[in-house]
């Protein structure tokens, strides 16, 4: 995601983020006599205490959803499957506004309740530790755009002609039910109707289409694990290209005509360039097809490009090009930094965005003979990359403020020079390869570091990671 600008705060003392999620989650979920309970509505993530929900882990989601761009009503069916971590008398969902129809556990009809965006499941059945279960929810609904805390908005977003979806931090809610925290990552099967002469694209690989009564359906199906807010559906008329990378990379990528103009379709076409680039600097790209989404909205709606799983999106708005190299370099570096390795709690966010940021450095310098040494010099001079420390936001507005970029890049800048050239580089491609397709934290990064090195990078991550204090130079 491209920066997000947000006013300094003062950072607070704070727990450490797993211990205090961690005793937010006992305390809703845990039961005190033994028996079944109640899952956590919420996993106490410190930045969205009420993302995401405790007592299961979701394997799969299957959503199969149809669309009307004249009503904006969408309509369907999802089927989560997931595992009980504790014995369940109850769970939750993440569910924005839509009308719930029918909802059922097992094949039996579960009894349910509805607080703000929880939708709370009562099976027939108590749900034992370790057992693989499947909700069905029918919903239908016209879907709605959810304000973040730094005012930007997410959700589901009407277009011209159709329209699209994106999720970070916790938008996907607004279009389908599920475990909405980053923590838990699934595969996925997608089925969107559309009326005939529309695309529907989203993550994973095009499984197939069929038409009939004048409309058309899109499978799109995802294997390896995805967090919520990496899922995404765009719909409406795109032109598509299909073609492969030098390296064999399938590529699908979709653009709206009224953001086609010849700096986004020269960006574009140094797509399959840069994922190979990348791949020789971060190891083999983690997943099964690659490409973009480009479409057109409103000006100003929402200002962003996001790496969504598989292929970005890239908002167009008349105002300039929908797409430049650089934000392409930044969100493909995203599908090593943030889609594989998905970070384990929203403070977390600097190791997707930091990454990412470097990659663009790396780019600059290769591209345009910027030194990376430069880049950082002018993050560094920079006052607002200084407002706290990366791996600490104070608040969830400032998630994708600009110290979790700048300073995040700054962070590796310098574990460059500590490590050297060669850990370096093992750093670059050991660290998505350790974590490929799970979670990560920034302690479990900071102590793979201390494994490249004999040298005490206590003080690097103390005055760089975590320290208030601007250091008096670079």
């Amino acid at each position: 995601m491209p920066l997000r600008r947000a006013a300094p705060h003062r950072v607070p003392r704070l727990l450490p983020a797993c211990l205090a999620g961690a005793a937010l989650a006992c305390l809703l979920s845990c039961s005190g006599s033994g028996g079944p309970a109640a899952g956590a509505p919420g996993l106490g993530d410190r930045l969205f205490p009420a993302a995401g929900n405790g007592g299961y882990d979701v394997t799969h989601y299957g959503l199969d959803l149809s669309y009307d761009p004249g009503s904006g009503r969408l309509s369907g069916t999802a089927v989560v499957t997931a595992t009980a971590t504790s014995d369940l008398s109850g769970f939750d969902l993440d569910l924005a506004g839509l009308t719930v129809t029918r909802v059922g556990v097992d094949g039996r009809p579960a009894r349910t309740s509805r607080s703000g965006t929880e939708l709370t499941v009562r099976p027939a059945r108590v749900l034992r530790r370790g057992a693989r279960f499947e909700t069905t929810v029918g919903y239908a609904g016209v879907p709605r755009l959810l304000t973040d805390p730094d005012g930007s908005h997410e959700g589901w977003f009407r277009t011209g002609d159709g329209a699209l979806a994106l999720g970070e931090p916790v938008g996907s809610m607004a279009w389908f039910p599920g475990n909405d925290h980053p923590s838990d990552k699934a595969a996925f099967d997608l089925t969107m109707s559309v009326p005939a002469g529309l695309t529907a694209v989203s993550n994973g690989d095009l499984a197939g289409t069929r038409s009939a009564a004048g409309r058309t359906v899109f499978h799109w199906r995802g294997t390896a694990p995805m967090a919520t807010y990496l899922a995404t559906v765009a719909i409406g008329r795109f032109t598509v290209t299909r073609s492969r990378t030098p390296g064999g990379v399938p590529l699908y990528t979709a653009v709206d005509p009224r953001s086609d103009d010849p700096r986004t379709a020269a960006a574009l076409r140094r797509l399959p360039e840069i994922l190979d680039w990348e791949s020789g600097l971060f190891g083999r790209y983690p997943f099964g097809s690659a490409g973009a989404v480009v479409d057109d909205l409103p000006s100003g709606q929402v200002g962003y490009s996001l790496e969504t799983q598989n292929r970005p999106v890239f908002p167009g708005d008349g105002d300039g090009p929908a797409v430049d190299v650089p934000t392409l370099v930044h969100e493909l570096a995203h599908q090593w930094f943030g889609d594989s390795v998905t970070p384990r709690s929203w403070q977390d966010m600097w190791l997707n965005e930091g990454f990412a940021t470097y990659a663009t450095w790396l780019w600059q310098e290769r591209e345009d003979g910027v030194p990376v040494s430069r880049s950082a010099a002018t993050a560094f001079a920079d006052p607002a990359a200084w407002a706290f420390p990366p791996a600490v936001p104070p608040t969830a507005a400032d998630v994708s403020a600009q110290p979790v970029y700048d300073r995040g890049a700054l962070v590796l800048y310098q574990m460059h020079r500590a490590l050297g050239d060669a850990a370096f580089a093992k750093l670059l491609r050991g660290w998505p390869a350790a974590h490929a397709y799970g979670n990560a934290s920034t302690a479990e990064f900071t102590a793979y570091c201390a494994g490249l090195t004999t040298r005490d990078l206590t003080p690097l991550f103390a005055t760089w990671l975590y320290g208030t204090a601007k250091p008096a130079r670079l």
